[in-house]
């Protein structure tokens, strides 16, 4: 049942197979939970936003239309439960200043298999000051970057769940990379 694709797994759960639920949450739980932390940056909160996420799935699961992506459905849902927090809260620290704790950086989605110990320096380097520039950038600039390259969602997925042109997307992408490479030269 686990090689189910999503769309499978809900019609089972609406046909009352309650172990389809439970493999969507396990698929979804980390990659919602690492989206969410990525806006919010404070781990109580992600922890509260994303429980926030999957109750407001399992109470609209029925309102789900198939000829949408599953994935693209729960992470506008989780894009939309950030936003209402954000409204809430009116203040969230992005600058670097405000980020005293390093927990769940940007560094930890990135991935090298076995680096040399000068390169394992130099990464950190590097990864520190992409994370610090990161932190500076506007929500709109770092959620599309984040998914993008940690989520590899498609340019079409993300003005989806971000409910923009996907031009916009394509603007903020390259906005966002040139800001990047603008802190890091």
């Amino acid at each position: 049942m686990k090689d189910c694709i999503d769309e499978q797994l809900i019609s089972k759960y609406l046909k009352g197979d309650e172990e389809s639920l439970e493999i969507l949450i396990k698929r979804y739980l980390k990659p919602i939970y690492s989206f969410v932390h990525h806006f919010v940056r404070d781990n109580q909160e992600t922890q509260d936003i994303t429980q926030e996420v999957f109750v407001k799935v399992w109470r609209n699961l029925k309102k789900f239309k198939p000829e949408y992506r599953f994935k693209t459905w729960i992470f506008t849902i989780a894009k939309n439960t950030c936003l209402d927090w954000q409204k809430k809260k009116r203040t969230i620290p992005f600058s670097i200043l405000d980020n005293n704790k390093e927990e769940f950086s940007f560094s930890e989605t990135i991935k090298d298999p076995k680096p040399l110990p000068n390169e394992l320096l130099e990464k950190h380097d590097i990864v520190t000051s992409l994370d610090r520039v990161l932190e500076t950038l506007s929500p709109k600039y770092r959620m599309v970057l984040f998914l993008r390259y940690n989520d590899h969602f498609t340019f079409r997925e993300i003005a989806e769940i971000l409910e923009e042109s996907i031009n916009t997307i394509k603007s903020r992408h390259r906005r966002g990379i040139a800001l990047i490479r603008k802190f890091l030269t």
